[in-house]
C-alpha cells in the first residue's frame, strides 16, 4: 500500500478496513511480541525484553507469521473484534492503539513516512535491545524487565 493512499486510517473506521489495510496498520517495531507478565495481585502488565522466538530480532517480523497462532499459542492475533479487549496489551506507540484511541499515526509511521525502516531510526522499534526467548532456556522473565517499551 503507498504512503498516501487517501490516508485511509483517517477515514476508515478500523472495523471497516480491509484485510491488507489491517496489516499495513502494524509499524514493525516487534513491540507486540515481547514477553510480558502480568502481576495478577496488582493487575500490572510489565515488559521484559525477551522476545518470542519467532520474532525476528533483526528485521522486527515475525517469521511465522501465516502460523503464529498455532506455532506460538500465546500470541495476540489482532482482529477489530478482539482489538477493545487487548489495547491494554499493545504498547502505546501502536497504531492499532492509537487509532482506536481517536489518535493519529505518528510521522516514523510507514504509512506516514513512506519508509519501513523509519520505525527503526526513530528508535521505536526492538531491533538491537531484545534477545530472542531460546538464548535464556530456563531463566526467570522477572530478571529481564524493562520499562522503555510502553512509550
Amino acid at each position: 500500500m503507498k504512503k498516501n493512499s487517501r490516508e485511509f486510517w483517517k477515514t476508515t473506521p478500523l472495523e471497516e478496513m480491509s484485510g491488507e489495510q489491517w496489516e499495513c496498520l502494524c509499524d514493525g517495531c516487534g513491540r507486540c511480541c515481547m514477553r510480558k507478565i502480568l502481576f495478577e495481585d496488582t493487575a500490572e502488565l510489565v515488559y521484559t525484553r525477551v522476545a518470542c522466538r519467532y520474532l525476528d530480532v533483526l528485521t522486527c517480523r515475525c517469521t511465522a507469521y501465516e502460523e503464529r497462532s498455532s506455532a506460538s499459542p500465546d500470541c495476540l492475533v489482532l482482529t477489530p473484534a478482539n482489538l477493545p479487549s487487548c489495547l491494554h496489551l499493545l504498547p502505546d506507540t501502536c497504531a492499532y492503539r492509537l487509532l482506536a484511541q481517536g489518535r493519529d499515526l505518528p510521522l516514523w509511521h510507514p504509512l506516514v513516512s513512506g519508509d519501513p525502516d523509519a520505525v527503526h531510526r526513530a528508535g521505536v522499534s526492538v531491533r538491537g535491545k531484545v534477545l530472542n526467548e531460546d538464548h535464556i532456556e530456563g531463566a526467570d522473565l522477572e530478571e529481564h524487565i524493562i520499562d522503555w517499551i510502553r512509550h
